[in-house]
């Protein structure tokens, strides 16, 4: 017979390698609930999703400088 040599889940292309423990209060936790509810994501992809937003606004924030002056 001709097994394959490898088994289990293949390699992610972007593997996570670091896994945090985070403390919240139970109104952003319930925050947080209720925005992977809406979104029909798991907590942690609401999270993931919510620092790539706060992280363009980082990008953008010389552009947004210029435009209050």
């Amino acid at each position: 017979s001709n097994i394959s040599p490898r088994t289990g889940r293949p390699k992610a292309e972007n593997p996570k390698g670091t896994q945090l423990a985070v403390r919240l209060d139970k109104e952003t936790l319930r925050k947080l609930d209720e925005n992977a509810a809406f979104y029909n994501e798991t907590r942690v992809e609401s999270l993931r999703r919510g620092i790539e937003e706060v992280n363009k606004g980082i990008k953008n924030d010389d552009i947004a400088v210029e435009n209050i002056e």
